[in-house]
């Protein structure tokens, strides 16, 4: 029981970083505009993780806005309702839109509206005076781009060229797919365009709101990889540079500490559901039972041997370049074992946690054998296989049972 203990207050500490981190994200606010019915909902869940438009809290702030947020996910919506009904409403609507966007101003960048999608239709081939109007007002206010929802076929091909030689001023206008459209039991149009919306993005909002424009995102797996890689190589080389001290293999914990800051940083960077059992898994893959000081311990029985060049180190202390190994392997490790996890949740499929704790100590030996080189090319959404990693209802039942007795038991 105390090693479980030990087990739990370590992920603890891991979940507890990582919603440190997530609350220094500053939010990344969008104004979703569009008539009801053109998919606004269907982009969202598709473009942003968590099925926002489904669970997250809709708190309406005027007759025909509501602002959508869920905690843990660093991203406002503000959606729109009612553009296709009467002038008079229509009048209305706008008016509200360009109040929230001026109060919104007023809270600097963490409440200010970075950018809009304007929704359309593609199917409709249409696009009113009204909302021409609209658009190019709202584009004084904020960058805008414009979304062709459904996107199938020619006639969509045709409007969205219709658009483009209007010469609004908006940054731009991306047809998609939001998600595979079943044409017959065997024939499908998979989903498409949602890359494109992401990147352009990117390019325009601010600076400060883009590490929660990517935790927040579904579509682009790739890019957290790289950028929890990004971050944790800089971290390693100054958590563990060359003036590092030696120390003893007796206290080799001491390095606890900046792996777990380690771990929920990029826990924070890729934005998934982590929850105690799954991080345990993980970390029972690196230090076994003894997850509170697996660190040093592991150090000591399992990965000096496995460090080239590592055993040759004198009177049992380990440099800083070897710490700095050991750290590398367990943060790219990591990381791909995330990136796993993020790509299957993305589907609405639960991992396996035997699975993955096996996956994640694999993953930890071999990037202990290559030392410190680090493929900066590797392709998280192609390189790791999903296979095995699916929990099916009757294990997912167990598990979750497993879990509310573990942790019943911890309490009491």
């Amino acid at each position: 029981m105390k090693n479980l203990d030990k087990n739990f207050n370590m992920v603890q500490d891991i979940l507890n970083k990582t919603e440190e981190e997530l609350k220094k994200m500053n939010p990344v606010n969008i104004m979703v505009v569009g008539k009801t019915g053109v998919g606004k909902s269907t982009l969202i869940n598709n473009l942003f993780r968590e099925n926002l438009a489904l669970t997250g809290i809709g708190r309406p702030i005027t007759k025909h806005l509501r602002r959508i947020s869920k905690e843990g996910v660093p991203l406002v919506l503000y959606d729109t309702r009612g553009l296709e009904l009467s002038l008079e409403v229509q009048k209305e609507i706008k008016s509200e839109i360009f109040d929230t966007i001026k109060e919104n101003k007023k809270l600097g960048i963490q409440g200010e509206i970075h950018l809009a999608y304007y929704c359309i239709n593609a199917n409709s081939s249409r696009i009113e005076s009204t909302e021409l109007e609209l658009i190019s007002e709202l584009s004084e206010k904020l960058p805008v781009v414009i979304v062709l929802t459904q996107s199938i076929g020619e006639p969509a091909a045709t409007f969205k060229t219709y658009i483009e030689n209007l010469n609004l001023p908006i940054y731009g206008v991306v047809s998609l797919m939001a998600e595979n459209f079943k044409l017959t039991e065997e024939m499908s149009i998979p989903a498409f365009g949602l890359k494109e919306l992401l990147e352009l993005s990117f390019e325009i909002i601010p600076e400060e709101a883009k590490k929660a424009f990517n935790n927040a995102q579904q579509v682009d797996i790739a890019r957290k990889a790289n950028s929890a890689r990004s971050w944790a190589t800089r971290y390693i080389a100054t958590s563990f540079g060359v003036g590092f001290l030696p120390i003893p293999f007796s206290d080799a914990s001491v390095l606890v500490p900046m792996q777990v800051t380690l771990l929920a940083h990029i826990t924070a960077i890729f934005g998934i559901s982590m929850d105690k059992a799954t991080i345990a898994s993980l970390v029972a893959a690196i230090g076994g039972t003894g997850g509170a000081t697996f660190a040093g311990r592991y150090i000591v029985s399992n990965v000096i041997k496995l460090i080239p060049g590592a055993g040759t180190v004198v009177g049992g202390l380990i440099s800083g370049s070897t710490a700095a190994i050991m750290t590398t392997a367990l943060s790219m490790s990591y990381i791909e074992v995330l990136a796993i996890i993020a790509a299957g949740e993305k589907d609405g499929k639960y991992p396996d946690l035997k699975n993955i704790e096996k996956l994640m100590k694999e993953k930890f030996q071999a990037r202990l054998k290559k030392g410190a080189k680090i493929n900066k090319n590797l392709d998280l959404t192609t390189d790791l296989s999903k296979e095995n990693l699916e929990l099916g209802d009757v294990k997912k039942n167990h598990f979750l049972s497993k879990f509310k007795r573990l942790t019943k038991r911890k309490k009491s």
